[in-house]
Parts: structure tokens; sequence; C-alpha cells
């Protein structure tokens, strides 16, 4: 059995640790609730924004555009781009793991492919994997901003528009409650109807059934509207992994607070049979020298 100073000791270090976790979850619970708030007050205009082109799909069957049309290239030729939306940090439980292993399978499927990483964990993991990383698509996962996900937008857009890339996917972790987190892939370019109705969660009943003419012409309006709801995409899953991030720490922070919980009880109990054991040792020791003394 251990001593009674190395137990209290390691009751000290559990006990450090414990405050440690209890703090991490505090903190990841707060960042989760500003990051739902900040996409709770711009959803309304990027699903404003997704009813617009849908109304234009219906008024114009017939429409061709580079945004959904793509760039009409031979499959072996067409250049595709992922990018892939990590923690910056471990102490997340699966969360890393899952979304990366989702991002790998499709990279395996793809010769032609372009890898943009948003987090620090997946750039590691594929650095150690030797899989070619743009070196200048260099974001962080924490704070998901809108200013952020337009400069990402931005470059996106334009790596397309120039025909260096074909077909943009991304790979992300959405939140559908603090215990339900799963990765997914979505397709940003070119735009895909279905998709556009699914992910905004849009029907025929939601579009417009007016008349209405797009000045100077829905091609036109496409330029500036499709650059604006992929914006909204990104930010969307930047903050849905950042909130999938946080509750993935927060519920093993909070695994982690429990496990060092039961320790403490075990070594509560370790500490008190060692403090027992000492007590009865020095009485027996004192009993055995009065009675020593007694017989001299």
């Amino acid at each position: 059995m251990a001593g009674i100073t190395e137990i209290r000791g390691r009751m000290r270090s559990i006990q450090q640790t414990l405050k440690i976790t209890n703090a991490m979850y505090l903190i990841s619970s707060a960042k989760v609730k500003k990051a739902r708030k900040q996409l709770q007050e711009v959803e309304p205009y990027f699903d404003r924004l997704a009813k617009t082109i849908l109304d234009i799909f219906r008024h114009s069957p017939q429409l061709q555009h580079r945004y959904i049309e793509g760039h009409h290239k031979p499959k072996e030729e067409r250049k595709t781009g992922f990018v892939v939306i990590t923690g910056d940090k471990g102490l997340a439980g699966a969360y890393n793991h899952n979304v990366l292993k989702l991002a790998e399978s499709y990279l395996a499927r793809k010769q032609d492919s372009t890898l943009f990483l948003i987090g620090q964990m997946g750039r590691h993991y594929f650095e150690k994997k030797n899989i070619p990383i743009d070196a200048e698509f260099m974001y962080t996962a924490q704070d998901p901003t809108l200013d952020r996900a337009q400069d990402i937008c931005d470059t996106l857009v334009d790596l397309y528009e120039r025909g260096a890339l074909d077909e943009i996917y991304l790979v992300f972790t959405h939140s559908y409650s603090a215990m339900r987190m799963e990765p997914e892939i979505i397709k940003l370019l070119p735009l895909d109807r279905a998709m556009l109705s699914a992910r905004r969660g849009l029907s025929e009943a939601d579009q417009y059934r007016d008349v209405v003419r797009y000045e100077p012409s829905p091609e036109a309006v496409l330029d500036v509207l499709v650059p604006g709801v992929i914006r909204g995409y990104i930010f969307a899953a930047l903050v849905e992994s950042f909130c999938s991030e946080q509750s993935s720490r927060m519920s093993a922070m909070d695994s982690a607070s429990e496990s060092a919980r039961d320790m403490l009880k075990t070594l509560s109990l370790e500490f008190n049979r060692a403090r027992q054991g000492a007590i009865t040792q020095e009485i027996t020791e004192i009993a055995e020298g009065a009675e020593a003394l007694n017989q001299q």
C-alpha cells in the first residue's frame, strides 16, 4: 500500500486536473452559445439568397451558367478541390479523427485533387501522410467569422473562375445536437439545385409564385448571388464544425472530470485506510513500549 504522503500528493494532482477539466468544459460551453448566436443572426439572409436562386431555376428551366453547368471538361481532366475543416487542438474525443477519415476516403477516389485545410490538426495529419496540401491556404478553426468565410469564398471562387478547379467540395462536421455530430461532405461548385434545397430546408412551397423578371438577366443575377450563397455555406460549416469541436470537448472533459472524481473517491478510501493503519501502528508501538517499561 502506498504511503500517506504519496497518496495525498496524488490526490492534490487529481484535484488540480479536475479544476482544469471543469474550466475547459465551461469555456467550451460559452463558445458554443456565442457561435450558435452568430449563425442564427445571419441565417435568414442566406436563406433568402438560396430562395432567390431556386426561384431563378424555376422561372428559367433552360438557364445555362458556369456556376451550374461547370466547365464541360472530360471527367478524367477535371480538377477537384476539397476544403476540410478540423480543429486546431486535440482533447475533443473523436471529432478530428472522424472528419479526417471521411476526407481521406473521398481523396482516394479523385486522381487530380487539391487539398485545402482549415485547422492545424488536419494539417499535421496529412503532412505525416505526405499528402500534398495547399500551403497558402492557412486559416484557423477558432472563432469563425463572416469575414473569414468571405476570404475563403473569394479564394475558391477565383480558382473555379480561372479553371484551376472544376469541382469544389466542403468536408466538415455537422452538429445536429450536443450528443450527435456527424462528418459530412457537400458540393460547393458547380451548384446543385437538389443540394441547395436540402441544405436550406426549402421546398416548392417556399418559392415565389409571382412572375419575376431579373435585370439585367438571370445570368448576371447569379453572378452576384451564387458567391453569396457559397459564403453562407462556408460560414455555416465553420460554425457547425466549431460547435461540434466544442461539444466534443465538453463531452470529453465531462468524462475526464467524472473519472477524476472516481479516482479521488478511491484514493480517499485508500488514504483513510493508510492513515488508520499508521495510527494503529503507532498505538501498537506505544503499547509495546509501555509494556517493556513495566517489565523492567
